[in-house]
C-alpha cells in the first residue's frame, strides 16, 4: 500500500469564516448585491459596548494590513474606507453546523476544532471517494456549491501537517504536506508560521539565530528544551512533522468551566461588580448542571481599565454546581482581590471537575438548605430551556444595564436586526 494511504488526515478551514458567512447570507437572503469578500470589509464588535475589535476580515482588507484581533480604530487607520458589519453568532452557528454535516458524510471521525475548522480522519473511508486529493476537491467543491462559501483543505498523515497545509495559499484550495514534502514546503517558512509558535516565541527564536522552520528542525532538541522548557521540545517535534495526537470524534471532557464579560462601562462600586459576578455564576452554574458535573475550585479574574489583570482562587469544602454557592465564593474572592480601581472585565472560572460520586461534607454550623437550592436551580434551568433565558430573571437585575446571563457570546453578538442596516 502506498505510504500515503496508511494514515489520511484532512484539516478543513473556512476562508474568512465570519465574513464569508455574512456575505453569503446578505447575497442569498437579504437581497444584497455587494459581496463583502470582494471589498475591504471586516466583521467588528460594537465599540459602544467596548467590544470594538476586528473578528474577521476580507482578503482585500488584509492587503491593507488589517489584522484579526486589533481594535477598530487601528484597522480604520490602515484602511479608512473599511466596511464594517456587526457579528451574528446565531448565523455562524447555523453555517458551522451545515459545514460539519457535510464533513460527516465522508467520515465518522470528525473533530470540530473550532466553529470554522475541523479535522477529519479519512483513513478508513477515503478509498470510497477516490484519492485523498480527489476526495478533498470533492468536499471543497460541495461546500462551495451547496453552502456558498469556500474552504481550504490540508491533507497529510497527521493533524499538525494537515493544519499547516491548509494555511498555504488561499482561498478555495487543496494542499498536501506529506512527510516527504516537509523539506520543500514547510522548512523554508518562517518559524512564525509554525503552529504553537507565537510572537514571543518567534522573537526568542530569532534572538537565538533560528529564523526558519528548517533551522528549528535542525537545532539540538536538548538545547531548545533547556532554553524554552517543554515548549522547546514540542516545537522541535512540530518542525520535524511529529504529531501523535489522534482525531477525536467526541470532544474531551472539560477540565474547567468559566465565563467572563467586558462591562459596558467601568465598574467602580462593589454592588455593581457583584451583579456581574452573579450573572456570570448563573451561566457557569447552568453549564455545569447541563453537563451533570460539579466543581471544587472557583476563581475570579479582574481586568482593570488600565488593562492590568489580577486573579485568585479558592477550593471549596465540597464539590458543587449550585449558582448561589459559586456566586458566594466569587464574592469572597472579589472582596479580597479588588484594589478599588475601575473594572472593565470580570471573569468567574471553575476547575477540578467531578463527574461521578458527588458528596457533600456536612458541617454542624452550616444551615444552608442545599437541597432547596438545587431544586430551585433545576426549576429555573427547565423554564429557561423551554421559554428562553429571559423567562426568569432575578429581581436585582430589573432595570439594570447588566445582562442577567452574562459571559460567553454577548447578547448583541447573537442576533442582528437587519431592518436597521443598509444592506448593499
Amino acid at each position: 500500500m502506498n505510504i500515503r494511504l496508511k494514515n489520511i488526515i484532512f484539516h478543513i478551514d473556512v476562508n474568512s469564516a465570519f465574513l464569508s458567512w455574512e456575505a453569503v447570507y446578505r447575497l442569498t437572503h437579504r437581497g444584497g448585491s455587494l459581496d463583502l469578500r470582494d471589498v475591504a470589509s471586516a466583521v467588528g464588535g460594537d465599540m459602544s459596548m467596548r467590544h470594538g475589535i476586528i473578528l474577521a476580515k476580507s482578503i482585500p482588507a488584509k492587503k491593507y494590513g488589517v489584522k484579526t484581533g486589533e481594535t477598530i480604530p487601528e484597522a480604520k487607520k490602515k484602511c479608512p474606507n473599511l466596511m464594517l458589519v456587526p457579528p451574528n453568532y446565531s448565523l455562524y452557528e447555523s453555517c458551522s453546523a451545515a459545514f460539519m454535516n457535510i464533513l460527516r458524510e465522508y467520515s465518522d471521525v470528525v473533530e470540530q476544532y473550532s466553529i470554522d475548522e475541523a479535522f477529519v480522519d479519512m483513513t478508513a473511508s477515503c478509498h470510497l471517494f477516490g484519492t485523498p486529493e480527489e476526495t478533498a476537491e470533492q468536499i471543497k467543491n460541495r461546500i462551495r456549491d451547496e453552502l456558498g462559501f469556500t474552504v481550504n483543505i490540508g491533507i497529510s498523515t497527521n493533524k499538525l501537517l494537515a493544519k499547516m497545509a491548509s494555511d498555504f495559499k488561499k482561498p478555495d484550495l487543496v494542499h498536501t504536506l506529506y512527510p516527504e514534502e516537509i523539506p520543500r514546503k514547510m522548512w523554508p517558512l518562517s518559524v512564525s508560521e509554525l503552529f504553537f509558535v507565537g510572537r514571543a516565541t518567534t522573537a526568542k527564536l530569532f534572538s537565538m539565530g533560528i529564523k526558519t522552520i528548517g533551522e528549528l528542525a535542525a537545532a539540538d532538541p536538548v538545547w531548545l528544551k533547556n532554553i524554552l522548557q517543554k515548549q522547546g521540545e514540542i516545537i522541535w517535534g512540530f518542525a520535524n512533522g511529529i504529531d501523535l495526537s489522534p482525531v477525536l470524534a467526541a470532544p474531551p471532557a472539560n477540565k474547567g468551566y468559566g465565563n467572563s464579560t467586558t462591562t459596558p462601562y467601568d465598574v467602580t462600586d462593589a454592588d455593581t461588580a457583584k451583579k456581574v459576578l452573579l450573572a456570570l455564576s448563573e451561566t457557569v452554574g447552568n453549564r455545569l448542571r447541563n453537563d451533570k458535573v460539579q466543581i471544587e475550585v472557583v476563581s475570579v479574574g479582574i481586568k482593570y481599565s488600565d488593562l492590568s489583570y489580577a486573579s485568585h482562587q479558592k477550593r471549596l469544602s465540597s464539590s458543587t454546581n449550585l449558582t448561589m454557592e459559586i456566586y458566594e465564593a466569587a464574592c469572597e474572592l472579589f472582596a479580597g482581590l479588588w484594589n478599588g480601581g475601575p473594572i472593565r472585565h470580570l471573569g468567574v472560572h471553575t476547575s477540578r471537575v467531578q463527574k461521578d460520586g458527588f458528596s457533600r461534607q456536612v458541617s454542624l454550623f452550616d444551615k444552608t438548605d442545599y437541597e432547596k437550592l438545587a431544586e430551585m436551580d433545576e426549576t429555573i434551568d427547565n423554564i429557561r430551556e423551554r421559554y428562553g433565558i429571559d423567562a426568569v430573571m432575578r429581581a436585582s437585575f430589573l432595570n439594570q444595564p447588566i445582562d442577567h446571563m452574562s459571559g460567553g457570546i454577548s447578547r448583541e453578538k447573537r442576533t442582528v436586526d437587519y431592518s436597521k442596516l443598509i444592506v448593499r
